[in-house]
């Protein structure tokens, strides 16, 4: 792995994810629209991934080793980028999400103790319908539609391989430099005494903090394994969990109410994925107990 490409991935947990390739030795290309500058010691590639041609002038005669796609949303974009990179890559690790798992209920499952974490095979990509002509263009539509725009991109990878492919179904990211918005969602709310909205059963979920899953998607692009693989912590959490880590960085204590939309991370049924296979193939994950505290703490100084 001397030759990688990045397509996105400028914040957040994806520039960590270009900075340890670098740091490992690895010649990293970052490809973006030009918002945001590469880390130093890296080259910087300024295209529009859903500008086809321009994507292809950008990239020139270069070639990679592996290609790790951080904003890959929609099939008309795996389909694009199938296209560009066959022939230029030998391994293609795309960043994907639970979410793709937002469908799937599982009846009789009051919680993950006693109901079933997702493994990756409850979704078939072979026979997954993929809709071509929806309104991907609009961002609109691709943000109100993420998990199915998920799925479907990575149905269109793995149906007609021009590569090695891989996608990384991330777990709910927990870190103290969240720039969507959710953790000082919990902040703000326990700071102005603001009740928080929750399911009136409220279940847990899956999580993985930015630093373990910059480290898996490093590992992954070095890795051979392909198809789909989750990625999370050991140990799940519900909202209260959440908010309780708050109270005990001394934040304050959380009010609740069921009275409106619930908050982010916030599930009204079982949500959570198995990690067995990840674990099999050699990825030591953490507990959330380990970090928690540590992203809470980075997260008030953010805020």
């Amino acid at each position: 792995m001397n030759r990688v490409c990045v397509i996105g991935g400028s914040r957040y947990f994806g520039r960590q994810v270009i900075e340890r390739l670098r740091d490992e030795g690895a010649a990293v290309t970052v490809i973006n629209r030009g918002s945001s500058p590469a880390p130093e010691g890296v080259e910087h590639l300024t295209a529009d991934r859903d500008d086809e041609r321009a994507l292809r002038a950008a990239l020139a005669d270069r070639a990679f080793d592996t290609v790790i796609d951080q904003v890959c949303y929609t099939p008309v974009q795996a389909a694009m980028a199938r296209r560009v990179f066959a022939g230029r890559t030998r391994r293609y690790v795309m960043t994907s999400t639970i979410e793709v798992y937002s469908s799937l209920h599982y009846p009789g499952s009051p919680d993950l103790s006693g109901g079933k974490p997702l493994r990756e095979e409850a979704i078939d990509l072979a026979t997954l319908p993929v809709r071509m002509e929806l309104p991907w263009q609009d961002p609109a539509f691709v943000e109100e539609h993420y998990g199915d725009g998920k799925r479907q991109a990575e149905a269109v990878f793995t149906r007609e391989p021009a590569f090695e492919f891989a996608s990384v179904r991330a777990g709910h990211v927990l870190g103290g430099r969240d720039f969507t918005g959710r953790l000082h969602h919990y902040v703000s709310r326990i700071r102005e005494d603001v009740p928080i909205v929750v399911h009136p059963q409220p279940h847990p979920s899956s999580f993985i903090n930015d630093r373990e899953i910059a480290g898996f998607l490093v590992w992954a692009a070095r890795s051979g394994f392909t198809g789909p693989v989750n990625a999370c912590s050991h140990g799940p959490l519900d909202v209260m969990d959440l908010c309780d880590a708050l109270s005990a960085a001394g934040l304050g204590s959380a009010g609740y109410t069921t009275d409106g939309d619930p908050s982010p991370f916030s599930f009204g049924h079982a949500y959570g994925m198995d990690n067995d296979r990840a674990v099999r193939l050699g990825f030591p994950f953490s507990h959330t107990a380990d970090w928690l505290p540590r992203a809470i703490s980075e997260a008030l100084a953010y805020v």
